[in-house]
């Protein structure tokens, strides 16, 4: 293979792994796949990587390619706007999210201008916290909640708009995927509420960020491109957007309770369905089978969406994270490793925040957790 084929098939296989967009805590931005050519590596698959073992090696023979992607991250840190509110962590009256994801994904090289792909993420949360049982009150104890199961799975076809060919330094490849509500959107666990000095538990919908699926079906589009600029120097760049037009999925927000007359007003009583996206680039340094990249990384759960209502309770929010992240290929293996590093976290105003602000005259926005930073690690087989 040459030095320039070598460096198409690591990019793309580390978009491919990237490409999981990965709730970061509170902030319900779900995995989106090893298919993704950046995120997090394509990106992942590169991304990403956030994708690992490649969409170009998909283009090239052969002509099937199996990645196989796990992503860890724990979430903490409370933010209001751009202000972390450190007080949380300090009296422990923090929310901690735990996300574990694997992501299973095989893409099909049909000719030498498409290919098809497909996602089946599994997943696996907790969530600790205060708030959402006996309430925030130092001294009060602290309960889990817990989701599992396949999260929504992607069918993404693909199209290179600049083909890689000898003598090329740059391509350019499009996707167009179907996202379906595959993953479980109305997991339930238990929750502990008090009536005088009496507790008791109760069942009801987990938290929207550890659902493992939103409840609708979405069109995913994808840019990933590529440049050479020696034979150790590349840089690379993906865009992917996920759009959900189905404005709410009618989940419960009360954790089995009765929702609040505030809560029905401004419709964040209900579990909405947003959109969201994930933008990456970077450049590679290459040397025989090693890939080392750097990068930044935004991914983003905007508070309206480009089709469809905006109600329903949701944490918009937002990360731009420093992307290192490093590929070897081993003969028809390819192991990456991509660890993003949150730089800036902001949680703007919902729609739900925006309606009770313009009827109060009080601003109103809540806040949400991320994560410093998460890991993705994983692995692609071509045959």
């Amino acid at each position: 293979m040459s030095i320039k084929n070598k460096f198409l098939v690591l990019f793309f296989s580390s978009l491919a792994f990237m490409a999981n967009l990965n709730a970061q805590g509170c902030v319900a931005i779900r995995t989106v796949g090893g298919l993704n050519t950046m995120e997090h590596s394509m990106m992942h698959g590169m991304m990403n990587g956030m994708l690992h073992d490649s969409i170009a090696q998909k283009m090239v023979e052969p002509k099937w390619d199996l990645n196989m992607s796990g992503r860890y991250f724990k979430s903490y840190k409370h933010f209001n706007g751009t202000d972390e509110q450190t007080q949380r962590v300090t009296e422990q009256t923090d929310v901690r999210n735990f996300s574990r994801t694997m992501d299973i994904s095989l893409v099909r090289k049909l000719n030498e201008k498409w290919s098809i792909g497909f996602d089946l993420p599994l997943i696996y949360n907790e969530r600790s916290s205060l708030y959402e049982h006996l309430g925030s009150t130092m001294g009060n104890p602290r309960f889990s909640t817990f989701s599992q199961g396949i999260g929504d799975i992607r069918i993404t076809a693909y199209k290179w708009l600049i083909a890689p060919k000898p003598g090329a330094k740059g391509n350019l490849l499009a996707g167009i995927g179907l996202k379906m509500p595959t993953g479980n959107y109305q997991a339930e666990d238990i929750f502990h509420y008090k009536l005088g000095t009496n507790i008791f538990t109760r069942k009801g919908p987990v938290d929207q960020s550890i659902q493992p699926g939103d409840g609708g079906w979405g069109l995913t589009l994808e840019l990933n491109g590529f440049r050479q600029i020696n034979n150790a120097f590349s840089i690379y760049s993906n865009a992917y957007y996920l759009i959900n037009p189905k404005g709410n999925n009618g989940v419960s927000t009360a954790r089995g309770g009765i929702a609040s007359a505030s809560a029905i007003k401004y419709t964040s009583d209900v579990m909405s369905v947003p959109d969201q996206y994930l933008l990456r680039a970077g450049t590679n340094w290459t040397t025989n089978a090693l890939t080392l990249s750097l990068g930044a990384r935004y991914e983003c759960i905007p508070a309206k969406d480009l089709i469809g209502d905006n109600t329903g309770f949701r944490r918009p929010g937002n990360v731009l994270a420093l992307e290192p992240g490093a590929n070897y290929n081993y003969k028809k293996f390819n192991f990456y490793l991509y660890a993003p590093v949150a730089i800036r976290r902001e949680r703007p105003q919902s729609y739900p925040d925006i309606l009770k602000t313009n009827d109060t005259q009080v601003f109103s926005r809540g806040d949400a957790a991320f994560a410093d930073y998460s890991i993705s690690l994983g692995f692609g087989y071509r045959f």
